[in-house]
């Protein structure tokens, strides 16, 4: 338990902050999941589609400082060659 006024604040600050990262983290999972299932069941529309949402909400993640910058870059990375694969394997 926090002891003093200070500590107590910086516990709900970070309180406050948790329930936010908690927010996004939640819609950037949601997000790649869509894309993932868009890639795999080979829909040029709804992966073009869900791969847009998916990569804006990453980079939303990482300039808030939820996600680090480079891991950000690394799943959009990853995502969207596993795009162009399926794209090209048609």
């Amino acid at each position: 338990m926090a002891n003093t006024k200070s500590a107590e604040k910086r516990n709900r600050q970070a309180q406050k902050r948790r329930a936010r990262n908690t927010t996004v983290r939640t819609s950037v999972k949601g997000a790649l999941k869509k894309a993932r299932e868009a890639i795999s069941n080979k829909d040029a529309a709804k992966t073009g589609d869900a791969l847009k949402d998916a990569v804006r909400t990453l980079s939303k993640a990482a300039s808030k400082g939820v996600l680090h910058p480079r891991n950000a870059a690394r799943r959009i990375s990853r995502l969207t060659k596993a795009a162009q694969a399926s794209k090209a394997a048609k």
